[in-house]
């Protein structure tokens, strides 16, 4: 699909990190392309810079006895720019083998019981997710295997499914840091020497490169799923 074509639907592309010259926003402005690129219209939404406060409060609190509860105006908007996408693309440094606070705090509040759950139809059925998770660990770290299934049963299954997904994938881009990383045997970490010139340029153009992949198959599977 070409760029003119302009019937692949909307996608919002999530931003979870606090700097915009960070690894993380790199990465999601080249999503943004590459989905722009295939047809989409890009709705970008970064959680720091909009001041999303991913705390949760009394309006936005579920209320188990009523589905049709009006939330505040603030999740209210953003209920709207899901509802307006038909592909949401997720891009966050991996915490603790999870999302970042703002990003969870943006799914406490906005994927919120009677919107995105709670109907025997689901308001958000069809809709596809791209879950791209930055992790500072090494691509032969043992730890990266653990890492991958945690964050797909959390974000895929616990998250996207339950809330009628139609698909699912998570995106784990590892070697992230320009210092590598990984525990050793005795569960100790190690951290290597920072990468400078060349390498690190072919490091972080690698990453790009992995991060591309993970888009294009997404997006020719959405396309061919459609």
């Amino acid at each position: 699909m070409t760029q003119h074509d302009s019937h692949a639907g909307t996608a919002l592309v999530v931003v979870a990190h606090h700097r915009t010259d960070s690894l993380t926003a790199h990465t999601a402005r080249r999503a943004a392309v590459r989905l722009e690129a295939a047809g989409y219209r890009i709705d970008l939404l970064d959680l720091h810079a909009e001041g999303f406060d991913p705390r949760m409060n009394t309006s936005d609190q579920p209320d188990w006895s009523n589905r049709e509860k009006a939330y505040s105006g603030e999740v209210h908007a953003h209920m709207q720019r899901i509802l307006d996408a038909d592909v949401v693309v997720a891009v966050f440094p991996v915490y603790w083998q999870n999302v970042p606070a703002i990003l969870k705090g943006w799914i406490d509040r906005v994927w919120n019981y009677g919107f995105a759950y709670g109907r025997s139809k689901p308001r958000l059925a069809g809709k596809r997710m791209l879950w791209l998770g930055l992790a500072g660990a090494t691509a032969d770290d043992p730890i990266v295997e653990g890492m991958q299934t945690v964050l797909e049963a959390n974000l895929s299954e616990g998250i996207a499914y339950y809330c009628g997904f139609s698909h699912s994938a998570v995106g784990l881009l590892t070697d992230a840091e320009e210092r590598p990383q990984r525990v050793d045997t005795e569960g100790n970490l190690r951290v290597g020497e920072a990468v400078t010139g060349a390498e690190r340029e072919a490091q972080y153009a690698d990453l790009d490169r992995r991060a591309r992949e993970f888009v294009e198959r997404f997006v020719a599977g959405a396309l061919v799923a459609a």
